[in-house]
């Protein structure tokens, strides 16, 4: 690999705006005393966090096991991430407030609270034990981004199978490779999905898909769009058929710390997917705490990222990051210009969303519409902007920063990917300067350093190995 120079002359810097600071949940001096404890007892450090920021039905014995590349957090401990998404919050006021807020592209609106949200999960995961679904199967999920998208996935957290949701924009071979290399016992999908005006048949490509997976044994399917279908006798079932029969309790599979919560693949653009798994609890850690420290998540907070669960980013930061934090989590269906170029900052302003996380593509692509159509709406509700998916360029990030933000929102610029499960570099809006196109530091308990090829750490301005 030739090497790289930065070219980046970017002199341009932004701190936490003083109001911001004065009610962050994690201001300057606490960030860098939790910065100082992650760093010299790092161990001890995420014992603290875990013991804190989750449910256990029994204690871990050791912190951290197995040796490089396969470590095993919490050793010994059991839990469930359903649980911790869902049961945790019936107990106090969470118990009404809104969980999920839902937009169809064509403009349906549904709210479910977390009471309504955790005995919908519970039917499912009824519905697919029923089926003969349990612990280490593995179930494939391939939806448009509905409800019943994040009820599927928590409702197999809940029975401790495991979750494989593959994108719905992928074809049938590509959902064929997924469920033939995962092994999957059923899968959930829906008649079809709308995107740019129009219904996408998921359930089509199923079937085409199923015709060389001899694992599947049932397939649930959603009914979105009421287009025709058919149904193969014994193996598809209607999902609301299967869930109106369950009851709305369901005891949960207490699962082992290292336990497989999901399964995902990589987008296979530089070769044939891989497939990563993520165990529950070390994973689940890291989501809660990337997603209170990075995004300033408060109770009274509208989140809302635009992602599909079919990516890693809709698995961390629309399902189980946000609701086992208790927020309010924003979901739209459907394309970002459907109808108009305004969509993005119409949902913005009805349903008052304070946390907007979205892609620097999509950035750019409102960019090339003008100012004006985000100018027609009031965002003042907004008050953190966030971008994830690839490095954002100075220009877009300015632009968002006074387009969106209004020059008074914090930007966090965020950088991990799907084999990480969560954020490890990103600034905690409330501690951290902001610089155009940078991701700036680590988060308390990850150390990054850019080596070369020999293993030396790379000097200022040249590129390596991260």
């Amino acid at each position: 690999m030739p090497d790289i120079e930065s070219v980046l002359r970017e002199q341009r810097r932004f701190p936490p705006p003083p109001e911001f600071v004065a009610r962050a949940r994690m201001p300057p001096e606490p960030y860098a005393h939790v910065q100082q404890r992650a760093r010299q007892d790092p161990e001890g450090f995420w014992a603290d966090m875990a013991a804190t920021c989750l449910r256990w039905r029994a204690p871990w014995t050791r912190v951290l096991g197995g040796r490089a590349p396969f470590f095993r957090w919490f050793e010994g401990g059991r839990l469930n991430a359903s649980v911790n998404c869902l049961d945790r919050h019936l107990e106090g006021p969470r118990r009404n407030k809104a969980a999920l807020i839902w937009e169809g592209e064509p403009g349906e609106v549904r709210t479910l609270t977390y009471l309504q949200l955790s005995r919908e999960v519970n039917r499912a995961a009824n519905a697919l034990r029923a089926l003969g679904v349990g612990k280490g199967d593995r179930v494939c999920i391939y939806m448009p981004l509905l409800p019943e998208t994040a009820i599927a996935m928590l409702a197999c957290a809940r029975i401790g199978a495991t979750h494989n949701v593959v994108f719905g924009g992928f074809s049938s071979q590509a959902l064929q490779d997924r469920i033939h290399d995962s092994g999957a016992v059923a899968v959930v999908t829906a008649d079809a999905g709308y995107r740019k005006g129009e219904p996408v048949r998921l359930q089509e490509q199923v079937d085409k898909a199923l015709e060389q997976c001899p694992t599947v044994r049932h397939v649930l399917v959603v009914r979105r769009a009421g287009i025709a279908s058919t149904l193969r006798a014994g193996r598809d079932h209607w999902w609301h058929d299967l869930l109106a029969a369950q009851p709305a309790e369901c005891e949960p599979e207490w699962v082992e710390s290292t336990h497989p919560l999901f399964l995902l693949y990589t987008s296979g653009t530089t070769g044939k997917p891989k497939g990563i798994v993520h165990g529950t609890a070390g994973y689940l850690l890291g989501a809660h705490l990337s997603t209170q420290w990075v995004f300033d998540l408060r109770d009274e907070d509208v989140y809302w990222c635009t992602a599909d669960v079919g990516w890693v980013t809709g698995h961390t930061y629309v399902v189980y990051g946000p609701l086992s934090n208790g927020a309010t989590v924003l979901m739209y269906e459907g394309a970002p210009l459907h109808p108009r170029p305004d969509r993005f900052w119409d949902i913005v302003a009805r349903h008052r969303v304070s946390i907007l996380y979205t892609a620097p593509t999509a950035i750019r692509t409102f960019m090339r519409f003008g100012p004006e159509w985000p100018g027609k709406h009031d965002l003042s509700s907004l008050r953190l902007l966030g971008t994830v998916g690839e490095p954002i360029n100075p220009e877009a990030w300015m632009w968002y920063r006074e387009q969106i933000g209004r020059e008074r929102c914090p930007i966090v610029d965020t950088w991990w990917q799907t084999e990480t499960g969560s954020i490890l570099i990103s600034p905690v809006p409330g501690a951290v300067q902001t610089k155009p196109g940078s991701c700036t530091f680590p988060l308390p308990g990850i150390e990054a350093k850019v080596l070369g090829r020999d293993g030396k750490e790379c000097p200022p301005d040249e590129g390596g190995f991260l």
